[in-house]
């Protein structure tokens, strides 16, 4: 049935790795997310061959054997009012502007 001694290693080696593997998948992960980005992020991971629990746990083995440092990000975008919002605070903390007291604070944050 095999045709080289190659073949078989490799297939002693994969059998291998599954067994120990196997033995170490003793937790579930569930998390809530978006229906659209689930939707998407399956037909992505669909034309690599792989379904999402499988894309999933590919991608989770990356950040780990990278070191891939993560961090929050918005994933819409600012409204033009909250970016003039930002804008302005982000000018007048350069500025330094300041305050006497907290109800100073806020009339200036809410008299838009």
């Amino acid at each position: 049935m095999f045709d080289n001694v190659l073949t078989l290693y490799i297939l002693n080696m994969l059998i291998n790795n599954h067994n120990k593997m196997s033995s170490t998948l003793n937790t579930t992960l569930n998390i809530r997310i978006d229906r659209k980005l689930k939707e998407d992020a399956s037909k992505k991971f669909k034309k690599i061959g792989l379904g999402i629990s499988s894309g999933m746990k590919m991608i989770l083995n990356q950040v780990v054997a990278n070191n891939i440092e993560l961090g929050p990000r918005m994933h819409y975008e600012m409204t033009p009012k909250q970016e003039k919002w930002v804008r302005k605070q982000v000018a007048e903390a350069k500025r330094g502007k300041s305050y006497k007291t907290v109800k100073e604070l806020f009339d200036d944050i809410f008299k838009d």
